[in-house]
């Protein structure tokens, strides 16, 4: 199992007051853990399964299977918001022009998917990490709200979260609002009750507050990404997780 650490910095700039808040939404991947070797990983593994099942798939670069992604999300839009469903449609897909009949191409996609996602999930999330979710958990209701198709239930965030949103079937992902309103529904209160943390100027941040919650960026590189959006800058700006404890632990009540 993957070990993943998260970054080591500190810096906290509020931009607006927060208001008072009922719940804390979390996105995930690389808020909550560095995600992207797990992604690598995860796709050499299937890759190699793949290849070595299917050796026509040898010929195909990346380049060959993201312009086969591409072609399809145009002709189903919808696949746009389904990362799961994306990368099944595009296995198949492949395997279909490279001469595989329908039956083979569904069995090989499905393999691949299979080994995708347990490559996928496959890691567990730093102890400091969960610590600071345990002390927020023990004032505030904790959900996650995540454009990726990680198992939140394998990494150990079932027993720290109430429910985890992902997009699809009809639900879009972020910056799009409706995870922000499906989850202010299912909690119960107003968008502005909800504080959302997340990693990404846009996705997170933008799509947050444009839904009406109250955001929290956490840029641990502290890089300026904000000038294309600066109109919907975060309410708080910080460099590592921890920090939340300062300020939404003396929100309460």
């Amino acid at each position: 199992m993957m070990q993943t650490s998260h970054y080591q910095a500190a810096r906290l700039v509020q931009y607006q007051r927060l208001k008072p808040f009922k719940a804390i939404s979390f996105d995930l991947d690389d808020t909550l853990y560095n995600n992207r070797p797990i992604i690598e990983n995860a796709v050499a593994a299937s890759f190699a399964l793949l290849n070595q099942a299917y050796p026509k798939t040898l010929s195909w670069s990346a380049h060959d299977w993201q312009t086969c992604k591409l072609e399809l999300c145009q002709q189903m839009p919808e696949l746009n918001h389904d990362t799961s469903a994306a990368r099944y449609a595009t296995l198949r897909q492949g395997l279909v022009q490279l001469g595989y009949c329908e039956i083979e191409a569904s069995k090989g996609a499905q393999l691949a998917m299979e080994c995708f996602q347990f490559h996928r999930s496959d890691f567990s999330i730093d102890a400091e990490v969960l610590a600071v979710l345990e002390k927020l958990g023990a004032h505030y209701p904790l959900i996650g709200i995540t454009n990726g198709n990680v198992d939140a239930s394998r990494i150990g965030l079932d027993k720290l979260m109430k429910f985890v949103l992902h997009p699809g079937h009809g639900i879009k992902m972020k910056p799009a609002q409706d995870m922000f309103k499906l989850a202010c529904r299912q909690l119960d209160i107003d968008a502005s009750q909800l504080l959302h943390i997340g990693d990404h100027p846009v996705s997170d941040i933008v799509g947050a507050k444009m839904a009406g919650c109250q955001t929290v960026w956490l840029n641990p590189c502290q890089q300026d990404r904000f000038k294309e959006v600066s109109s919907l800058l975060p309410c708080v700006e910080i460099s590592k997780l921890n920090q939340l404890e300062s300020f939404c632990c003396g929100n309460v009540d």
